[in-house]
């Protein structure tokens, strides 16, 4: 947790005129905290890559205390948490990205298992069969365990949070504007319902109003807080491509529904899957594709998900699966403390194996990939 006299020089720095993702990792790298930025000579601050005369003014200023001051008040009587990169709870898959945001403000509750996202995007003129994809994808994952990851705008983006919020799933929308100035405005109530069931995020201060040109900026934090992207409707110069063009130079997964032929809100998806898209018909694809995580996922104290495909297993596979370590285990250990009978083990190690959840290091020793 850090503190409020930190919290209040590291919002100085990131909102500096001039003081973007880069020039703030140098600033750090060179002195190692706001404080000691701010401590510095103009002479020390020139010496810094791409700190020049004016930028080494804006600095020293008082400018942008006072509205560091003045967004750190907005968020107390708003009820937004700001979370740093150093934070616990800032999410683990945006550290991993190229870009990663220097700040983010979070209105609603973030949770170590959205660790377990997709994002789904498409088109904002939506069809009733793009509509109805949407939400049957959106209400499959979200029972099965995933974290519903979109934009708030209207259509498919809309349709997905609402379907996430049916199932008691969860669901973060991630905004070009601040969190408390929700766009389209038609959508504030919705935005409230995301806040009980997950979060509504952005990387810009409060009272910040959204522009044209911060969507494609905000699309990178739609891909990259998912393991992977689901394009369900787009047309061929349709924002969701940016979003899916992201999610691969993330290095995450890109998913499209194909259409009809002739549905012009088709031709993006179908454009996708040329280009080496998976092509999905029904949620389990998804699971399937996901593969293994970096790092495991607790969903319930007894339940640590390590692969996305473990959220199709039924309750006998995942009793057993929990039962397995990363170390090689004792198959006479997985019956005690599944407390299944032996032949139900493993045959359930059989399905496991086959599905390459497990794996069998020896005849009475198996080991969980």
């Amino acid at each position: 947790m850090n503190s409020e006299a930190h919290l209040a020089e590291y919002l100085r720095l990131v909102l500096t005129t001039g003081v973007g993702p880069q020039t703030l990792a140098r600033l750090l790298n060179r002195f190692g905290s706001p404080e000691a930025v701010f401590s510095a000579s103009p002479l020390e601050l020139s010496e810094v890559d791409g700190v020049g005369i004016a930028l080494s003014r804006r600095l020293l200023s008082t400018e942008f205390r006072d509205q560091a001051s003045f967004v750190m008040e907005e968020c107390q009587q708003r009820d937004i948490r700001i979370l740093l990169p150093t934070d616990e709870e800032f999410p683990r898959l945006l550290l991993e990205i190229p870009d990663p945001p220097s700040v983010l403000y979070v209105k609603g509750r973030l949770s170590p298992r959205d660790g377990l996202a997709i994002g789904m995007v498409g088109t904002r003129n939506a069809t009733q069969y793009g509509r109805s994809q949407t939400e049957r994808f959106a209400k499959s994952l979200a029972r099965a365990g995933l974290t519903i990851v979109s934009g708030l705008a209207r259509g498919i983006d809309a349709t997905a949070h609402r379907a996430a919020i049916d199932v008691e799933g969860r669901t973060i929308a991630v905004l070009s504007s601040g969190v408390a100035e929700i766009y389209p405005p038609q959508h504030a109530q919705l935005a409230e319902e995301i806040c009980q069931q997950g979060a509504v995020i952005s990387e810009m201060p409060p009272g910040t109003i959204p522009k044209k040109g911060m969507f494609p900026q905000r699309n990178r934090l739609i891909s990259g807080l998912s393991l992977g992207t689901i394009v369900l409707e787009a047309a061929e110069r349709s924002g969701a491509l940016i979003t899916a063009r992201l999610a691969g130079e993330q290095g995450r997964e890109v998913f499209a529904l194909p259409g009809m032929v002739t549905m012009p809100n088709a031709r993006g998806c179908h454009r996708l899957i040329r280009d080496g898209a998976h092509l999905i018909d029904c949620p389990e694809d998804v699971l399937d594709a996901l593969g293994p995580l970096v790092e495991g996922v607790t969903l319930a104290p007894e339940q640590v998900v390590r692969n996305a495909a473990e959220l199709l297993l039924n309750e006998q596979e995942s009793a057993v699966l929990q039962a397995i370590s990363a170390e090689p285990t004792d198959i006479n250990q997985v019956v005690v403390v599944s407390g299944l009978p032996v032949p139900r083990v493993l045959s359930t190690l059989s399905v496991l194996e086959m599905r390459h959840l497990v794996r069998r290091v020896s005849g009475q020793l198996v080991q969980r990939i």
